[in-house]
């Protein structure tokens, strides 16, 4: 018995976390419907619009080389909002979150899990439009700029997990996917992800601020020096509100499943 008791591994809140966060990366590395999507997306549309047709500058910067900034901002957002809006839709229709807060498991532990795995994907993403940018598109950048663009954009992904969380608890395990759909795509297409916001109609450009997408895209490019000209705080403030909205919708609908 007392063999026993010491091979028992003892129990603290940081391995909790860490064991939750382990098998949430390794249960969506598992599932090729999110994985595949989110870092073979992006990707593949950086190598037909920056490499492929990326000819010609955007605000003073080489084609390639603003794509990244953008398209990694695309990535980042797919990531995280299928990663918490899918993935909490999912698994509240289960029940498999209703048997996780009966457990005697810390409560944050599997939103916690969920905001490692969503960082690690956008992480995956940013290094592999980089690694494009590099080999294919002759993109040249300093490495501290590298490095903070890279920061950026995956901590960028937090706003989009809040609100990933909040449609999470919004709708149904059926209807997650096709709404998310509908938000993300729509949302970086107005917000100039794909298409650089200053070619874009008159009234894109006036939606396209009260958009969050459109605030992790100039960040991105105020790095590489390309952004649209607004200071760097007011985009972060804007980002800032969003969480805080998503954060919100969520805390409401965990209340009503209450």
């Amino acid at each position: 018995m007392n063999a026993t008791m010491a091979r028992t591994p003892s129990w603290s809140p940081a391995r909790t976390y860490a064991l939750e966060a382990k098998y949430e990366f390794l249960k969506l590395l598992r599932m090729p419907g999110y994985a595949i999507p989110s870092i073979a997306f992006p990707a593949m549309f950086y190598l037909l619009f920056g490499v492929v047709f990326g000819r010609g500058t955007v605000g003073g910067v080489a084609m390639p080389t603003y794509l990244i900034a953008t398209y990694g901002a695309f990535g980042v957002i797919g990531a995280s909002l299928f990663g918490f809006g899918v993935g909490v839709a999912v698994e509240r229709g289960q029940g498999w979150m209703l048997l996780k807060r009966a457990s005697p498991m810390p409560p944050m532990a599997f939103f916690v899990a969920k905001l490692v795995m969503c960082t690690i994907f956008a992480a995956t993403v940013v290094t592999v439009l980089g690694v494009l940018g590099i080999a294919f598109g002759n993109v040249r950048m300093p490495s501290i700029v590298w490095l903070r663009l890279g920061v950026t954009l995956v901590l960028g992904a937090i706003p989009f997990c809040a609100l990933g969380l909040g449609l999470g608890y919004l709708v149904g395990p059926n209807a997650a996917p096709p709404i998310v759909n509908l938000v993300y795509l729509p949302m970086s297409f107005l917000s100039g992800l794909w298409i650089p916001i200053d070619v874009m109609p008159p009234l894109v450009k006036a939606i396209a601020p009260f958009l969050p997408a459109y605030h992790l895209g100039q960040l991105a490019l105020g790095v590489i020096g390309a952004g649209a000209g607004a200071p760097a705080w007011s985009h972060v403030a804007a980002l800032a509100g969003f969480t805080l909205v998503g954060i919100g919708l969520a805390l409401w609908g965990y209340r009503r499943d209450e």
